[in-house]
């Protein structure tokens, strides 16, 4: 980002770096985005206009520096903010939603990809705030789109997301058997970015203490919840259809094997992300479970 000059912008830019030396003391991986993030927060613009800003305001000192020391905290920057950016969504996000993160946009690619019929139905388990769902919606706006959630907290915000889209918010539990049989063979898409983080696994301070444990852990081994979806997808989808559930970088093989074990799926294929590390599985429904 160019420097600003004057003395509007010159406060500015001293408390841009300082802001940046705070945060990456507390350990922050993005220290000067995070920084120029937030100070656009605070001065009510975005970061793309911060050069421009004669005057930050006679309260941006103050805003500011509550959220430097909240993000110091490792308080999440969208909590902060409360937004996440999706693909081409923004999204309302806060204390007790999932964050969407950008490593699953590999698995929001390959769904856009795939060749649909007219008015598809599409469904989104474990929707958190409502991203994949609301990103495929604005892709296939003749879809029917259901976002599958039984977070209460989740919810709210899948829903504050969801108005003015056709998308459908369902409370509803993935790992209850027999789960709405009204879909049975007539889902055309089925996509997951379910709870998939083993119980022992070691996270990130902005993870382990403000993501919902009910979004992030899968039990011991990461697979409490995979499984169940597995087998919702070989009741829902119609022959042919396809599904694609993201998983934990040690539970590739496992999330693959739980598709070719069902015994109604091809084409099982592991999928990694921009990244190189193992991300999502897909696999396509055939024949009977």
């Amino acid at each position: 980002m160019s420097q600003p000059s004057g003395d509007g912008r010159a406060r500015l830019r001293q408390a841009i770096e300082a802001a940046t030396a705070a945060l990456a003391h507390a350990g922050v991986g993005s220290p000067r985005v995070d920084a120029e993030l937030l100070a656009a927060h605070a001065a009510g613009t975005d970061r793309t206009r911060l050069m421009f800003l004669d005057d930050p305001g006679e309260q941006f000192e103050r805003v500011y520096g509550e959220l430097v020391a909240a993000r110091s905290r490792r308080v999440p920057l969208q909590h902060l903010v409360g937004t996440a950016a999706f693909g081409p969504l923004t999204l309302s996000v806060g204390p007790g939603v999932f964050i969407p993160r950008p490593e699953t946009e590999a698995l929001l690619e390959w769904a856009l990809k795939q060749q649909l019929p007219r008015n598809p139905v599409i469904v989104d388990l474990c929707t958190g705030s409502g991203a994949l769902a609301l990103a495929l919606a604005a892709h296939r706006p003749d879809a029917r789109v259901l976002a599958v959630e039984d977070s209460p907290a989740a919810l709210e915000f899948a829903r504050r997301n969801a108005v003015g889209t056709g998308v459908e918010v369902v409370d509803a539990d993935v790992t209850t058997p027999g789960l709405m049989p009204e879909l049975d063979g007539r889902v055309d898409l089925l996509v997951s970015n379910p709870p998939y983080i083993p119980d022992a696994a070691e996270l990130e301070p902005e993870v382990a203490q403000h993501d919902p444990a009910h979004a992030l852990f899968g039990g011991p081994d990461g697979m409490a919840v995979i499984g169940p979806i597995v087998g919702l997808a070989a009741r829902w989808l119609r022959d042919g259809a396809c599904c694609g559930i993201e998983h934990d970088d040690t539970t590739s093989a496992r999330t693959a094997a739980a598709f070719a074990g069902n015994g109604g799926f091809t084409d099982v294929t592991a999928h990694r992300d921009l990244a190189g590390r193992p991300r999502f599985v897909t696999a396509t429904r055939t024949g009977p479970s």
